[in-house]
């Protein structure tokens, strides 16, 4: 019984870091630390869960070839796979909203594991699509959740900085999971690649759901009720800060116009890598690799940043290092080229992440940062959902090189608005006012 009570107390969320705990012995006060103890064991089941995941998102498109699907059908499968997402992203938000982060995410996770059986079971592409659409609702879940909770976790004035950290951390799995899932998609086949990492994925279910059981009788013990009304109130909310032309709005465009230019190109990066850079399944998880330990590297200091300077300038700076990464990216050639690029990718990344997260949690209210997380998502994704298909075809009609030209373009495109139009919100000011 005490570790439930110890788990209780760490439940009791942001108001345990905002004090000063005694020094034994001395009396004298020292900070709390950034993370405490319920956001490392939320951390942990992230990064369980988010190995298994690494381990054959990054090789999918190759699985897809594998079971004979042509490069456009393959184009055509990653547009399919976002409709799932459209219809639930807002949904999850609200829900992590209503229940609480922790029930939300165990929720999402045991449609997670049934995601698995779907694709270790497909026996053509077309089968692929049940497998990801459980994961689709996973994501649902469990995304909107993710940001929500660690902003709840973390003082306002460090808040960035938490982002970064626990990014930093997160992205272990950038550095372990696709490297493994090349291995041993490598030398055993795909299909046992996705075995072991549904293991990995159960484990971290299994966590998850233990958290969410603790919450139930703590932070979590009087859920909301899950209302059309409360829905409706939650939406319109919502909708009113992303249509009011402020900060939200702007955030919405150039979160949009990225996530454009990425569905363009890197659903078919994995097939670029293997025919037209000659690399093998190993060294393409390798990449993924150099990525996110570039992306380890600098996301503390960009977090730090983002704190002390404000938000603008890390975003920016990262549109521009990213459009830097791919300009070198489409003009090289061999491993050591293509990871030079995608060091310079991860840099980019890792300086805008804890930037962004950190900005969209201080311009919605609390109580609606599921919604807000999930409404981001959904809209990015109505923005986009053309995009793997159209990018497919360019790749076919104009050159393999060709989409990730128009994504570095429109990375460098972005930096303006963001220099324009982004000011961090002030404490108590709302930010639905327009920021002209």
């Amino acid at each position: 019984m005490a570790e439930v009570h110890e788990e209780q107390k760490l439940m009791m969320g942001p108001s345990s870091l905002h004090n000063e705990s005694m020094n034994p012995g001395t009396g004298s006060a020292r900070p709390a630390p950034l993370l405490n103890n319920m956001l490392l064991l939320f951390l942990v089941t992230m990064v369980l869960a988010n190995i298994a995941g690494h381990m054959y998102t990054s090789l999918l498109p190759l699985y897809l070839k594998e079971l004979n699907a042509s490069v456009v059908q393959v184009g055509l499968f990653f547009t399919l796979v976002q409709i799932v997402p459209l219809a639930l992203q807002i949904l999850g938000g609200w829900i992590s909203d209503s229940l609480g982060r922790l029930r939300s995410i165990a929720l999402g996770s045991i449609a997670g594991l049934l995601s698995y059986v779907g694709l270790i079971l497909a026996p053509t592409w077309q089968w692929v699509l049940l497998g990801e659409g459980l994961a689709a609702i996973t994501r649902s879940l469990v995304a909107p959740s993710f940001g929500a909770f660690i902003a709840e976790q973390s003082a306002e004035e460090h808040r960035a900085r938490v982002f970064g950290i626990s990014e930093g951390i997160f992205m272990v799995v950038n550095v372990v999971g696709p490297p493994l899932g090349g291995l041993l998609a490598g030398r055993y086949g795909f299909k046992y690649m996705l075995l072991v990492a549904a293991v990995l994925y159960g484990i971290a279910t299994l966590l998850r759901v233990g958290m969410a059981k603790v919450a139930a009788r703590g932070q979590e013990a009087n859920p909301q009720r899950l209302t059309f009304s409360s829905l409706r109130a939650s939406l319109g909310a919502m909708l009113g800060l992303l249509l009011a032309g402020g900060l939200i709005t702007w955030i919405l465009f150039t979160d949009g116009v990225r996530d454009v230019a990425y569905a363009l190109s890197f659903n078919l990066l994995p097939i670029y890598l293997q025919e037209v850079g000659g690399l093998k399944i190993t060294q393409i998880g390798l990449l993924e690799s150099v990525f996110g330990l570039a992306m380890m590297a600098i996301i503390y200091p960009a977090g730090w940043l983002a704190d002390k300077r404000g938000e603008k300038l890390g975003i920016a700076f990262g549109f521009g290092l990213q459009f830097l990464a791919l300009m070198v990216f489409i003009r090289t050639s061999g491993f050591w080229g293509y990871a030079s690029a995608w060091m310079l990718l991860g840099f980019g990344v890792g300086m805008m992440s804890p930037a962004y997260q950190s900005l969209i949690s201080k311009a919605v209210p609390d109580h609606l940062r599921g919604t807000a997380f999930g409404l981001f998502q959904t809209s990015l994704g109505i923005i986009s959902l053309p995009a793997p298909a159209l990018g497919a075809q360019l790749w076919e009609r104009v050159s393999p090189r060709f989409p990730f030209g128009v994504t570095a373009a429109l990375s460098l495109v972005a930096i303006l608005p963001v220099s324009l139009k982004f000011k961090t919100p002030k404490n108590g000011v709302t930010a639905n006012a327009p920021t002209d």
